[in-house]
């Protein structure tokens, strides 16, 4: 680890963290997965030619897969 000071900006930043961490973290979740560069290089053509946000992209494939697989369910 280096052993240079930290700039004030570098101290507030982790005094911040330190302190909203657990709050953050309770309320906001994250997908932490990888997918082959391709497809990641075309999903986010696909995204920005439309103007899409990933938050969207989770949203609606959410919806999507639930309105596939809940009628199965109610069976």
């Amino acid at each position: 680890m280096d052993n240079t000071e930290l700039t004030p900006m570098q101290k507030a930043r982790r005094k911040y963290e330190e302190k909203n961490k657990a709050e953050r973290k309770q309320v906001n979740g994250q997908f932490s997965t990888r997918v082959p560069r391709t497809l990641f290089e075309e999903i986010n053509e696909f995204l920005e030619k439309h103007k899409i946000s990933k938050v969207q992209l989770i949203y609606a494939g959410f919806e999507a897969l639930k309105a596939q697989y809940e009628p199965r369910d109610k069976k």
